[in-house]
């Protein structure tokens, strides 16, 4: 079964029992060249590589290319992976026929063909399944999180086609949010965000008996969205139309196959239901199954039973069409009749009719709850993951009844006001060059006091819980440790963080209001927004800010070699350890946002560590900048398949750095091993920022940029006053790396570009861009003292190379719309750009 909570409604989608026949699965995974991968599980690393297949775009030309073509397609939010076929070169095959061959009386002849030797073409959800049951857990988390992304009904009990036992992959849901608008009983509109695991919903469940001539998970697509085929089905056609149907959050079960053979899965889901749609071809009382939909027919929810094949009985010559599709035989219990009927008119009248059975107080469910189902095996009752998760547990305890607002200081002292007051310090030390001897000493005493103070915390009892879990645990055991810490602490931080916000939302949405109305209050609200977005970075709690607290509790242990230290404090394995979680494909913290500032120790040492497990690898280092909220993270993920956090709030601050891996048969053509992706936090808009945060966004883009070797320069929209703001900051760092003979490269991003296919407006654009950067070039020399008279005198600069026009995100209105295929083609072709760029860059060593 399959399942997706969406803003107006969610959808779920179930695979008959077997999925593919279970006889047939040997068969299947041998054509898709998976047959090995059953048992010896498919992992992310494999599809997330940099390989000639990921950066080239051709078509499927085996059926062992599938497999790959669709995992590309899914993990770059590309929905067309779906749209999978076997593109077969050669001539049209030609008649069989000897008899009349050439004459007109060949077109009434059959063609000969052998029926036997026939291969049946391998079905789009069939390679979906077979990737799905050959991946291990993580790769299938990711699968699911990437069909979600897409606007695709994601499994919900999926046979073992070994065991026949019906799973459910609840592991696989547990990354995924949902956002929608709900009314209170008020009648006031409010946003709600939840983990889909945990959203209690109405849930309409579908399912047919016995053959039937039109397709169900169509009839579910007109219903829940018309643009877009939730649910996959016999035909997939287009379509131009997009609305949102429902007025609150509702799950929609697609039971596929059989439901008569499928009495397990049946029953699971009217058990949960709040309204049943039975589909079948007709009505006939000397069918058995006929107990079935008696059954439902007796019971107290709501039943909808579309006929397919049997036309209406009433005879009654009525003008007003659409009045009798569906006919209510007693309370709550409908008939409904397709043949004859205009299938968007039948559409709108059974939409009309589930919504109203869910107005009166439906019962609702949640995914989790289906856990605690007898019948089914859960995914998330391995030993791996029970391990993985009692540890995750056992750290949480200590903050349960704890503010999230105050646990950081209490459980993470390391990284809160001492690491900050040592970093300004530090900075002080540094800018002051001619300060006297004396007041340098007393300041590096203060230094010193600061490490003290840090050493006498060492481990909380949180911290020394998670790094002796990383120590102990199997590297299985371990992935499973930290997606449970990762899980559970944004759900202990879920519900202050949505407030939060909520309350910057609307006060961003004041002071920008402000600007062009009241410039004296401006600034009042401009430090209240401030306050706000102060509470939030309190309030946010995950991962990185415990991996923080191990570079914190090392750089404070290295700093200060304390006499009456014993041997067994040696800490040398907290950097180990951060380096462990890099290789296998975690994030890790380059600057720390909160106190704007790179823990050099820290970050060598891991490196150092990486280097000695990989060796000195060479690496092209591509980051990103731009405002915030402008796709910076998305990009990334879609380009290369990553998981860097999206939200809609400053929750995430500083830089973080992920390695992504060259294969061996592109090693030697590109002469790089490894792309290290750095994803920036965003610049703040202008207009709401103050000295400080001016000072910041600096800061903050000169080391960016000065990474190198590449800088994408992130850019929202197509209006020029928008863009000046980051335009003058970026100029101004790559000034400043001009300065210092260091020479990256950029290239300017132009996202949600209405119409990229317009050529003269692109040409227009440019123009003009090169214009601004020419003239802000000119005004930054002089307040950098540097001889500059346009952009390309400080970088290399081709203004129709070096940018880029994108297509929308979203084909429609988010968080309901899906992503845009355009979008997708358009990160992929950067990509090409990108890789082959890099294959003709000086890269450097890790060492570097």
């Amino acid at each position: 079964i399959r399942l997706d909570l969406k803003y107006g409604r969610s959808k779920m989608e179930s695979h008959e029992e077997g999925g593919p026949r279970i006889s047939a699965v040997p068969q299947l995974l041998k054509r898709l060249g998976l047959g090995m991968n059953y048992n010896n599980k498919l992992t992310k690393g494999g599809f997330l590589e940099i390989t000639t297949s990921s950066i080239q775009k051709k078509e499927s030309k085996t059926e062992k290319d599938l497999v790959h073509t669709f995992m590309q397609r899914l993990l770059t939010i590309d929905y067309t992976a779906k749209h999978l076929s076997v593109k077969t070169e050669g001539p049209i095959p030609k008649s069989q026929h000897t008899a009349g061959k050439g004459s007109f009386v060949a077109f009434f002849k059959k063609n000969a063909k052998n029926k036997e030797n026939k291969q049946i073409k391998v079905h789009p959800m069939d390679v979906q399944m077979a990737v799905f049951l050959c991946a291990d857990p993580f790769l299938q988390q990711i699968m699911v999180t990437k069909l979600s992304q897409c606007q695709y009904a994601v499994p919900l009990l999926v046979s073992n086609p070994s065991t026949g036992n019906i799973e459910f992959p609840l592991w696989t849901m547990r990354q995924i949010s949902k956002s929608w608008k709900t009314t209170d009983t008020s009648g006031r509109v409010t946003s709600k965000t939840l983990p889909m695991y945990k959203a209690q919903t109405p849930m309409v469940a579908f399912f047919r008996i016995g053959s039937i001539s039109s397709s169900k998970s169509q009839l579910m697509n007109r219903l829940i969205n018309e643009k877009h085929n939730t649910f996959f089905h016999r035909d997939c056609p287009g379509s131009s139309r997009d609305t949102d149907n429902f007025s609150d959050c509702v799950a929609f079960c697609n039971l596929h196959g059989d439901s008569s053979i499928n009495e397990t899965q049946r029953k699971i889901l009217t058990e949960m239901s709040s309204v049943n749609v039975v589909l079948l071809p007709q009505l006939d009382e000397s069918d058995n199954n006929m107990v079935i939909v008696q059954e439902l027919f007796e019971g107290s929810k709501p039943l909808i039973v579309v006929l397919t094949d049997e036309e209406d009985n009433d005879d009654d010559d009525d003008d007003d069409e659409g009045e009798d599709d569906v006919c209510e035989i007693r309370e709550r219990k409908y008939r409904v009749s397709l043949k004859g009927r205009n299938q968007s008119d039948v559409s709108v009248a059974l939409r009309e009719v589930i919504k109203n059975c869910l107005s009166e107080q439906p019962v609702t469910f949640s995914v989790e709850k289906i856990a605690e189902h007898s019948e089914i095996t859960v995914d998330e009752d391995n030993e791996d993951c029970k391990r993985g998760k009692k540890s995750a547990q056992g750290m949480m305890r200590f903050l349960k009844r704890e503010d999230p607002s105050t646990v950081k200081e209490k459980y993470l002292p390391c990284q809160g006001k001492l690491w900050h007051d040592w970093c300004q310090k530090n900075k002080d030390l540094r800018l002051k060059s001619e300060t006297v001897e004396l007041e340098k000493s007393e300041k590096e005493e203060k230094l010193k006091q600061i490490r003290r103070k840090q050493q006498n915390h060492g481990f909380s009892e949180l911290m020394g819980l998670f790094v002796g879990s990383l120590r102990s645990l199997l590297d299985t055991e371990k992935m499973y440790f930290l997606k449970w810490t990762t899980i559970l602490l944004d759900d202990f931080t879920l519900e202050t963080c949505s407030v939060l916000l909520q309350e910057y939302h609307q006060k961003w949405s004041e002071v920008l209001a402000l600007k062009k109305t009241d410039k004296e209050k401006l600034k009042t609200e401009q430090l209240n927004l401030e306050m706000i977005s102060n509470k939030l970075n309190f309030a946010s709690f995950g991962l990185e800010h415990i991996l923080r607290e191990m570079g914190q509790i090392y750089e404070a242990s290295v700093s200060e070699r304390r006499e009456d230290r014993v041997k067994d404090e040696d800490l040398s394995y907290l950097p180990e350890l951060a380096a462990e979680l890099m290789i296998s494909g975690n994030p890790m913290e380059l600057m720390d946002g909160d106190a704007a500032h790179v823990p050099l120790v820290w970050v060598s040492a891991v490196l150092d560590k990486v280097i000695r497990k990989l060796g000195d690898q060479r690496v092209f280092v591509l980051s990103v900048l731009g405002i915030q909220s402008s796709g910076k993270s998305t990009m990334l993920n879609a380009m290369f398949g990553l998981q860097f956090a999206v939200s809609a709030g400053r929750c995430t601050r500083g830089a973080f750095m992920q390695l992504v891996k060259v294969s061996e048969e592109m090693k030697e053509e590109l002469k790089f091993d490894y792309i290290l992706v750095v994803d920036t936090e965003g610049l703040r808009a202008l207009e709401l920022a103050g000295t400080d945060t001016l000072h910041h966004d600096n800061e903050l883009a000169t080391f960016v940029v000065g990474l190198r070797n590449m800088t994408l320069i992130n850019i929202f929209g197509e209006n020029l006053s928008e863009m000046q703001d980051t335009l003058q900051i970026v100029i101004q760092a790559f000034m400043r790396m001009k300065k210092v003979r260091l020479n990256p490269s950029c290239v300017f991003v132009h996202q949600n570009v209405t119409d990229v296919a317009a050529g003269e407006k692109m040409m227009e654009g440019r123009r003009r861009l090169q214009e601004n950067l020419d003239e802000m070039t000119k005004l930054a020399a002089k307040d950098e003292v540097y001889d500059a008279e346009c952009f390309s005198d400080i970088i290399a600069f081709d203004v129709q190379k070096d940018v880029k026009y994108f297509s929308q995100l979203w084909e429609g209105s988010p968080p309901m719309a899906p992503p845009n295929p355009r979008y997708s083609e358009n990160v992929q072709e950067l990509k090409r750009d990108i890789v082959s760029r890099a294959s003709k860059t000086n890269c450097m060593k890790l060492s570097h």
